[in-house]
C-alpha cells in the first residue's frame, strides 16, 4: 500500500486538489512579497513624515535597518519553520505560521506611538516578526506543494506556488497607488498633511494582512502530506487522506493487510534512518544541500539588491521637483508596477510553462547567464550615457535582468530542494537552503546601498552618506556574481525534472531502499523500504 500511494500521488491527473493546493500555498508567497516589497515606497513616506527637518532624507543607517530587518527575520524563520515542518507535521506549522504573518502585519502598521524614535524602533521590530513567519512560509508552501504534486507537471506547480510572488509585488503597488492617490485628492492645498502622510503608510502596510486571513480556513483543514504520514508509519489515515483528494487511482485496503496483496515487485530491507548531521546525510546529500543553498545566496544578491533599490536606479525618473509626499510615493510604486507587469510577472509564467520541458538545471543556468549579460550591458555605458540621460532603453535591460531572474534561479532555486531531499528531512533543507538566500540578500541590500553612491565626497555630503565604488562597479559586481552561480550550477547542481521525489532522494546512492521498475506505460514505478522504524515516532533525528 505505501507504494500505491506514492504511486497514486505521482501518476495522478492535474485535478481540482492540485490548483487548491497551488492557491493556498500561492496566497503566502503573494502575501511574502506583498509584506515584502511594499517598504520600498513607505520609506518615502516615512521619511517625508517624520525627517521633515532633512526634507524627508531618512539617515542611511536608519534605512539600511528598516530595509533588512525583515530579512534578518526570515532567516530564523526559515531554518526554524523549516526544522518543525518535519519534527511536528506540515499543515500544523504551516497554520501557524500564517497567524503569526497576519498579527505581525497588523502591527507594523500600528507601530505604537508617534515620535520618530519610538516609530522607528517599533516598526523595525514588527518588521523582524514578520520576516520571521515569512521566511517560515517558504519551505512549508514548496515542500506541501511538491507532496501533492504528481511528477509529470510537479515543477510547474511548485513554480505556480513561487510566481503569485509577482502579483503579491503588484498588489503592494497597486494598494500603494491607490491610497496615495485617494489621500492627494483629499488633502486641501497648503495644509498640514504629515498626519494624513502618517496614516497612509500605516494603512498600506496593514493591508498586507488581508489576503493571508482570506485562506485561512482551507490551510487548517487541509490534510497532512501523505509522505509524511508514511514516514510516520500511519499508513491507513495517508491512504484515506490520498483517497479524499480526488480521482487517484487508489483501491479500498484493509489496514490490517495493507502490506499484502503486492506487486511484482520486492519490498527490500531498508538502510536505517539518518540525520541531518550524520555521515551518511553529508556522503549522499552534502553536496546537494551546498548546491542549493549556494546558489540560493548568489541569486539572491542581485535580485534583492535591484528590487529593493528600484527607486534609487530609476531616481531620473521617480524623483520629480515640487512634489508633494503622495505624488513622489505614488511615482516609485508606479515605477514597481510597470517593471512587475513588463518583466516581473512575465519571467515567473514563463518558468511555470517552461520549467518541466527544459528542466531545472538548464533553467537556472540560463538565467544565470543572461543576467550577467544584462548586468553588463548596464555597466559598461552607465557612467558615461545612462547617469546623464532618461533613456527608455536603460528600463528594457534593466527590466530584461528581473526577467531572467524569474525566468531561473530565482525560481528554481525555490524548486530544486522542495524535490532532492528525503521526506523527514525535506523541509528542512528547503530552509536551510532558503536561509542562506536571505543571507545572500542582506549582502546584495547592504552591499549594493552603500557600494553605489557615488564615488565623489561631494555628491554624498548633503545626504549623509559616505563614498562608494559607483553604479558601474556594482552593477560589474553583480554580473561577476551571476557568473560565478553559473558555474556552480553546472557542476554541482542535479537535474530533477521527471522524476518521483522518493527516486531523487535516493538515485544515487540507496540501491537497498529503493527499487525502480515500469508499469504498462514505461512510466517509473518506485518501491520504498517503508518498514523502517519511523524517526517521528521514535526520536527526532534532524539534528542528529
Amino acid at each position: 500500500m505505501p507504494l500505491r500511494v506514492l504511486t497514486a500521488l505521482d501518476h495522478a491527473k492535474t485535478q481540482w486538489f492540485h490548483f487548491k493546493a497551488i492557491v493556498i500555498a500561492g496566497m503566502g508567497t503573494f502575501t511574502d512579497a506583498y509584506d515584502l516589497f511594499c517598504i520600498t515606497p513607505v520609506i518615502k513616506l516615512i521619511g517625508r513624515s517624520y525627517y521633515n527637518d532633512h526634507q524627508g532624507n531618512i539617515p542611511p543607517g536608519v534605512v539600511s535597518t528598516m530595509m533588512v530587518i525583515a530579512l534578518v527575520g526570515m532567516v530564523i524563520g526559515q531554518l526554524t519553520f523549516g526544522a518543525l515542518g518535519d519534527r511536528i507535521g506540515r499543515r500544523r506549522v504551516y497554520g501557524f505560521a500564517l497567524v503569526f504573518m497576519v498579527l505581525s502585519s497588523l502591527q507594523s502598521g500600528f507601530s505604537i506611538c508617534k515620535t520618530r524614535k519610538c516609530v522607528i524602533t517599533s516598526l523595525c521590530f514588527f518588521r523582524f516578526l514578520l520576516g520571521i513567519s515569512i521566511g517560515g512560509d517558504y519551505p512549508l508552501s514548496a515542500t506541501i506543494m511538491s507532496e501533492f504534486a504528481n511528477k509529470r507537471t510537479r515543477g510547474a506547480f511548485i513554480a505556480a506556488v513561487f510566481s503569485m510572488q509577482g502579483l503579491g509585488i503588484l498588489a503592494g503597488a497597486g494598494v500603494t497607488m491607490a491610497v496615495t492617490s485617494a489621500f492627494d485628492r483629499a488633502i486641501k492645498k497648503d495644509s498640514d498633511i504629515s498626519n494624513s502622510v502618517d496614516i497612509a503608510w500605516r494603512l498600506i502596510l496593514m493591508m498586507g494582512a488581508l489576503p493571508a486571513s482570506l485562506t485561512f480556513y482551507w490551510r487548517m483543514t487541509m490534510p497532512e502530506t501523505a509522505r509524511l504520514l508514511l514516514i510516520e508509519q500511519n499508513i491507513p489515515k495517508a491512504t484515506d487522506d490520498v483517497r479524499d483528494l480526488g480521482d487517484l487511482d487508489l483501491p479500498v485496503i484493509d489496514e490490517n493487510t495493507e502490506l499484502q496483496d503486492r506487486t511484482p515487485m520486492t519490498l527490500l530491507p531498508a538502510q536505517p534512518p539518518y540525520g541531518l548531521f550524520s555521515n551518511q546525510f553529508l556522503h549522499e546529500h552534502g553536496r546537494h544541500l551546498f548546491a542549493c543553498a549556494a546558489a540560493w545566496l548568489i541569486v539572491d544578491i542581485p535580485f534583492y539588491s535591484s528590487t529593493l533599490f528600484q527607486s534609487h536606479i530609476y531616481h531620473k525618473w521617480v524623483e520629480k521637483a515640487n512634489v508633494n509626499p503622495f505624488q513622489e510615493t505614488y511615482n516609485v510604486a508606479k515605477l514597481q508596477a510597470i517593471i512587475a507587469i513588463c518583466s516581473t510577472i512575465p519571467g515567473y509564467w514563463a518558468a511555470v510553462y517552461s520549467i518541466d520541458r527544459i528542466g531545472r538545471r538548464k533553467l537556472q543556468m540560463l538565467g544565470f547567464f543572461f543576467m550577467a549579460v544584462f548586468l553588463f550591458a548596464l555597466a559598461g555605458p552607465y557612467d558615461v550615457y545612462w547617469n546623464d540621460h532618461t533613456n527608455g532603453w536603460f528600463m528594457v535591460l534593466y527590466g530584461l535582468t528581473f526577467f531572467f531572474s524569474n525566468f531561473g534561479p530565482n525560481t528554481t532555486t525555490f524548486i530544486i530542494p522542495a524535490e532532492l531531499f528525503p521526506a523527514r528531512l525535506r523541509s528542512t533543507c528547503h530552509g536551510i537552503s532558503g536561509a542562506a538566500g536571505k543571507v545572500g540578500a542582506i549582502i546584495g541590500t547592504l552591499g549594493f546601498l552603500w557600494a553605489s553612491q557615488d564615488k565623489s565626497k561631494d555628491n554624498n555630503r548633503n545626504n549623509g552618506w559616505k563614498p562608494g565604488i559607483g553604479m558601474t562597479n556594482s552593477l560589474i559586481i553583480l554580473g561577476s556574481i551571476c557568473v560565478l552561480g553559473l558555474v556552480l550550477t553546472y557542476f554541482l547542481t542535479p537535474e530533477t525534472k521527471g522524476k518521483s521525489l522518493e527516486s531523487n532522494e535516493s538515485e544515487e546512492n540507496q540501491p537497498s531502499t529503493i527499487k525502480t521498475e515500469t508499469d504498462q506505460n514505461n512510466e517509473e514505478i518506485i518501491e520504498l523500504g517503508i518498514c523502517t522504524p519511523s524517526p517521528i515516532a521514535e526520536a527526532p533525528l534532524w539534528w542528529r
